[in-house]
């Protein structure tokens, strides 16, 4: 969506349209500068940055304007600092050029004759005055080593204070003491073992080594015995296939009998029903013991071959599990999200997804991001998988900082990770490390890589294996004794031998339980029930709530029309007054609140409702503080949580589907602006949603709102895709419901609380009905009864019966409408399918002999032909019941709807008349 804004400069902070980047009018900055001297948080953040950096700048030009050699010294320290990574030593291969040419002293002015120069070390942690050659070495050590940094785009100078300090300080730090030593080399053993392993036993089988990147399982394991030193209760693991494997068995401690189940393709429950998943998909979690003794949990989330479509469920996840954990500084569960150097830059989730990274309501306190950066996707080298510099570039973007590192320096890796956990626990904010590697076979174990890669090929098949030379420079350094790393790898070899031999006899379970008692799953069921609860709701606890929807505190200024609004809203129980839309989902949500059931709800325009109608969040007009009465019914009642959504659908799903696994007891709603536009977020529906269940036994309650009806609003904000949502159907994986009363919707939400299992739920939800004089239910609809799947026509007569109309949604009111004023009414009776799937074909059949005697049978919607329910509904019908229903509906399309409301009006008018098959009276005349 685009909005124009006359908004005048002093107002929003931000210079006019017409000052171009380089041109801005002077005197406008002149006057911000002054506003900015006067009181600097006046200001905009980035301006008050801009002059508190033009001022240190001009403060360091005048100190140094007596001393030109200090002044290159500085320009040079500054060189470093930005462009020390394109010189340093990154490349296990050696292929990358290496430019350093910026770093060279002529570059700032400076020869070698000043190299024994008397100068000032500026911030640098050195004592001084040194000379410039003791700071040029400790430049090229601090960023032109094996580990470097990109930081000099963060905007926030204390950061990037602590940033430079912890990187520049490392080179004089204690080398690695005997025990990381001695944890770095049995790691890098067993991550090789594994692989040498398979590569000898499952020959043919796939499963994405790591073998070029394994200085990865040492890092992971180094995170974990300082998060368990800091009393870390949960790593939350998220990544691809590359190395999955490996860090399941290493990191997750997923047992040798469990993945060799999986090769053996021994344990064939899943399989046997169309189920299950390849083993580099499947996640897993674990209760594990650290090499400190403390305990701690970890999960790596179930991911499919759209690899980094899963690490926004992995946040979601950590949130709702942040939630739980009452960790509300975020420092307690941490999201570690591992991605691939194609992927990363080349899929537009990412970008949605570090955007949600500061946002009030998606802030999980910063993700460690690793990036397995092998210098070569499937057969893609990084000149053809990214515009930029180095593949992590889109970091760069959101004031990330990035540490590059060579994957044949351990000890740097496990430095570079311990440095970006101790980042993101100071500072709650985002992280990347670029792990510089290699990948020793092709895409995967069967892949012939020379084809295409021949060069970077002959690199890859000269390197020694990282444990080797880990080993020996333990070796040489006196660390380990001859002889020492063989009889471990021999070790691990017999232990992975004898767990072969045991599971082909006896395989094992390769997956935990779904509901484990531990988990906050337990107690649920997998089993699906057709009938609804009983979800009905006492008229005083719906006075209550009503009564609390005015209770804003004293001195709170509502928009005036709203005032009207929500006190006709707020009387609206105890006067017996229709219920609109909003009004029945109001009292849902409050009355699970008080029940005990907290609630998420998010996306575009949410808290306001696109179409005007929600107002959850009511705005103080004085200040604009929020506020949220159904917040405020009782001391002890669960928490409304509304959070407007940026303009994403993709990582929006795919967060509150992650939240949703991390607590099935919250209501958890994402509401699109229009149903047209999920569709940017067709990889959760398909791979997650959908299919997740069948999968890899998880489960979600998901529910999605997505407003749907053709109402002449175009080809873009007509059609949710029921179409496509029904193709996904089936094995009861989700339920898809099309409601047409409020008190459905209100019986619906609740329903999605009230039951033992959890089923993603995808509601298309009405525009025009929101406010349909039609369109409203009584408070006795709410105080009794239950969910409807099927609702016959209440005023059908079935002896005098002659057509039989089934239909769903909105154009249910059009059809009744158009009957109204025809010449017979009584000879139709429209019944409404208010849930499409799991189907209740019972309640069908038995309408279906109600009627039995009507001479035709008719599915009517308002979607063309190839568009809507008619498919699904004409095989339940044609397969469940041997019946054939013919169909009214508008011409197949290409297009979802026409844009003209005129043209629209007229299909409209003639879809009824061909649906009721009679004259029509009124002012369109008899048709």
């Amino acid at each position: 969506m685009n909005s124009e804004s006359s908004q005048e400069p002093a107002a929003t902070g931000l210079a006019p349209a017409h000052m171009a980047l380089n041109g801005w009018n002077a005197a406008w900055v002149e006057s911000m500068q002054a506003q900015w001297s006067r009181d600097p948080a006046s200001v905009p953040g980035a301006w008050a940055e801009f002059f508190r950096g033009f001022e240190l700048g001009a403060a360091a030009e005048t100190a140094s304007e007596g001393n030109p050699l200090q002044s290159r010294v500085n320009a040079l320290i500054a060189r470093y600092r930005m462009l020390g990574c394109f010189g340093a030593d990154l490349d296990p291969l050696g292929l990358a050029t290496r430019d350093d040419s910026p770093l060279s002293l002529e570059a700032v002015g400076l020869s070698d004759d000043d190299l024994d120069s008397l100068v000032d070390p500026a911030d640098l942690p050195l004592e001084g005055p040194l000379p410039l050659r003791t700071v040029v070495d400790h430049l090229r050590r601090s960023w032109c080593g094996t580990l470097t940094a990109e930081i000099e785009h963060i905007r926030d100078e204390t950061q990037k204070a602590w940033l430079r300090e912890a990187i520049e300080s490392r080179v004089t730090a204690v080398p690695s003491g005997a025990d990381r030593c001695g944890r770095i080399l049995r790691e890098l053993q067993q991550a090789t073992g594994l692989e040498r392993f398979l590569m000898r036993r499952y020959i043919g089988k796939k499963w994405f080594s790591l073998e070029g990147s394994e200085s990865l399982i040492p890092m992971l394991n180094e995170l974990l015995v300082e998060a368990s030193r800091d009393k870390v209760e949960e790593l939350a693991f998220g990544m691809a296939h590359r190395g999955r494997i490996n860090v399941l068995v290493n990191i997750l401690e997923k047992g040798y009998d469990q993945l060799f189940t999986e090769f053996e393709e021994s344990w064939g429950e899943d399989f046997l029903d169309g189920g299950g998943d390849v083993k580099y998909h499947r996640g897993y979690s674990a209760d594990i013991v650290t090499d400190t003794g403390a305990p701690m949990h970890v999960s790596m989330s179930s991911n499919p071959s759209h690899l980094e479509w899963g690490h926004p469920v992995v946040l979601g996840r950590v949130r709702a599990k942040q939630r739980l954990r009452q960790d509300d500084d975020r420092t307690r569960c941490i999201p570690v999200l591992v991605h691939g150097d194609s992927s990363l830059p080349g899929q537009g989730v990412v970008q949605e997804t570090l955007n949600l990274s500061r946002l009030d309501g998606y802030a999980v306190g910063g993700a460690l991001h690793i990036v397995i950066n092998n210098q070569v996707g499937f057969t893609a080298e990084l000149h053809e998988a990214t515009s930029g510099r180095f593949c992590t570039d889109i970091f760069r973007a959101f004031d990330i900082p990035v540490l590059h590192v060579n994957g044949n320096d351990p000890d740097a890796c496990v430095d570079a990770m311990l440095l970006a956990y101790r980042w993101r626990q100071r500072f709650g904010e985002d992280i990347a490390i670029d792990l510089v590697s290699y990948r020793r076979h092709g895409h995967n174990e069967t892949d012939e890589p020379t084809f295409t890669n021949p060069v970077l090929y002959e690199a890859v098949k000269a390197q020694r294996p990282v444990v080797e030379l880990y080993a020996s420079h333990l070796l040489e350094s006196g660390l380990i004794d001859a002889g020492q790393a063989d009889q471990a790898t021999r070790r691990l070899l017999d232990v992975m031998d004898e767990a072969q031999t045991r599971i082909r006899s006896t395989p094992v379970t390769p997956v935990p339980p779904a509901f484990d008692d531990g988990s906050t799953w337990a107690g649920f069921s997998q089993r699906y029930e057709l009938e609804s609860p009983d979800t009905a709701v006492g008229q005083a606890q719906l006075e209550r709530i009503a009564a609390s929807l005015t209770g804003w505190p004293e001195g709170f200024t509502p928009h005036r029309k709203l005032e009207r609004l929500i006190n006709q809203r707020s009387s609206s129980i105890e006067r017996d007054a229709p219920l609109d839309w909003a009004m029945g989902e109001l009292l849902a949500f409050g009355s699970l609140l008080l029940e005990g059931v907290p609630i998420r709800l998010t996306g575009e325009d949410c808290a306001r409702g696109t179409f005007s109608h929600r107002h959850a969040v009511l705005r103080d007009q004085q200040d604009g503080q929020p506020f949220v009465a159904l917040n405020a019914i009782d001391p002890n009642q669960a928490q409304l949580c509304v959070h407007n959504s940026p303009v994403s659908e993709a990582g929006c799903i795919g967060f509150e589907y992650g939240y949703s696994l991390g607590d099935p007891n919250m209501l958890v709603l994402w509401e699109a602006q229009f149903g047209d536009f999920a569709n940017a977020g067709q990889v959760y529906f398909d791979q997650f949603l959908a299919s997740a269940e069948k999968k890899w036994r998880r489960y979600s309650g998901l529910v999605c709102l997505l407003p749907h009806g053709y109402e002449g609003q175009g080809p873009e904000h007509s059609s949710a895709r029921l179409e496509r949502m029904l193709q996904l159907c089936a094995d009861d994986n989700i339920e898809v419901v099309n409601p047409t009363t409020p008190a459905q919707c209100f019986h619906l939400l609740r329903r999605q609380m009230k039951r033992d299992f959890r089923k993603p739920l995808l509601v298309l939800t009405p525009k025009s009905l929101l406010r349909h004089p039609k369109a409203v239910s009584a408070v006795s609809d709410l105080t009794s009864g239950r969910f409807q799947h099927v609702i016959d026509d209440p005023g059908a007569d079935p002896d005098r019966v002659q057509r039989l109309i089934f239909c769903s949604g909105k154009v249910y009111y059009d059809l009744i409408d158009h009957r109204s004023r025809t010449a017979a009414p009584h000879r139709t009776a429209i019944v409404r399918i208010e849930q499409l799937h799991p189907l209740d074909m019972d309640t069908i059949e038995s309408l279906l002999s109600r009627y039995a005697n009507v001479d035709a049978r008719i599915w009517v919607q308002e979607e063309p032909l190839n568009a809507g329910a008619w498919h699904w509904m004409a095989d339940r019908f044609r397969e469940q019941v041997g019946l054939r229903l013919q169909v009214v509906s508008r011409a197949a399309n290409a297009s979802p709807a026409v844009a003209s409301t005129k043209v629209h009006n007229d299909e409209q008018h003639h879809l009824m008349v061909e649906a009721l098959g009679l004259s029509t009276i009124g002012s369109e005349g008899a048709s």
